[in-house]
């Protein structure tokens, strides 16, 4: 293998952490995690030889500190998500095909749950989630509270059957069950994410509670050599089984590549999956 001529800038090591993803599986995690440490080292590096706050850089072109860096990859992600999948924090985003970038103003920035939770090192979801008076409400989904109060208005056609139902200004959700005589609907946004039981109370006033998840997989912890590596192990509803790996270093990691797995493959199922875990 031959040596650099000069030490790799962080242009180069930012791409060489891209081209981690086309690696095998296996090899990307111990690959990734070398590659992390490096960039930390490098950061550390530039931050112990920055001049004093109020001091200006004698470099014009002055290396981006960590901080600067991952909000610059957060912020691309953030954009090509927008790109990709449709929708945005603040404002709407048109439909495919898309021929230009509209402007993305302060007000995004600010208000985008989207930019915030790739902020906080989570997963885009693959799929819009519902919103609320026409905001992202990424916390109906994945928040510790299961119950929200709402406003909600149920559809129904000429025979009183529900058809759909309206809560927070969102008529995308669906009624999956109606319990007669209760006042009280199993629903569903777009027939993705997990289930909740919707309570009418007084007029528009309702309360909106996430069901608690109703099915069990293992993720298996599994060691060879000192190097560890996670598992989902799914089962299909026709009794199918597969095992699926995570590139994961943590338990809490694995857990969340199950979820994002889950968001990507089952949406319909996601936020309704407890994950067991499972060690030798």
């Amino acid at each position: 293998m031959s040596k650099p001529a000069s030490r790799l800038d962080t242009e180069q090591l930012m791409i060489l952490a891209e081209r981690v993803t086309e690696l095998p599986a296996a090899t990307a995690e111990w690959v990734g995690i070398l590659l992390q440490e490096l960039l930390r080292a490098r950061a550390d590096e530039l931050l112990a030889g920055q001049p004093d706050v109020g001091q200006e850089s004698d470099r014009p072109n002055a290396e981006l500190d960590d901080q600067q860096a991952q909000l610059a990859l957060d912020t691309a992600t953030w954009l090509k998500t927008l790109w990709t999948e449709g929708y945005m924090g603040a404002g709407n985003f048109r439909s495919p095909p898309r021929s230009a970038f509209p402007a993305v103003d302060l007000e995004d920035v600010r208000k985008s749950s989207l930019f915030a939770r790739i902020r906080q090192g989570k997963h885009a979801l693959p799929f819009a989630p519902p919103t609320r008076h026409g905001l992202p409400w990424h916390e109906l989904l994945e928040g510790s509270r299961p119950t929200h109060t709402v406003e909600a208005e149920i559809i129904a056609d000429e025979t009183g059957l529900p058809l759909a139902v309206i809560i927070e200004g969102c008529a995308e959700w669906q009624v999956i069950e109606a319990s007669r005589g209760t006042r009280q609907y199993l629903v569903q946004h777009q027939g993705k994410g997990p289930a909740y039981r919707l309570r009418l109370t007084d007029g528009l006033a309702a309360e909106l509670h996430r069901e608690p998840p109703s099915l069990t997989r293992r993720i298996t912890l599994q060691g060879r050599a000192g190097i560890h590596s996670y598992t989902l192990e799914w089962v299909d509803e026709d009794g199918a089984a597969r095992l699926v790996p995570l590139r994961a270093a943590t338990w809490e990691r694995a857990e969340s590549e199950a979820e994002h797995w889950l968001a990507m493959v089952h949406p319909e199922r996601y936020g309704q999956v407890r994950f067991e875990r499972c060690e030798p």
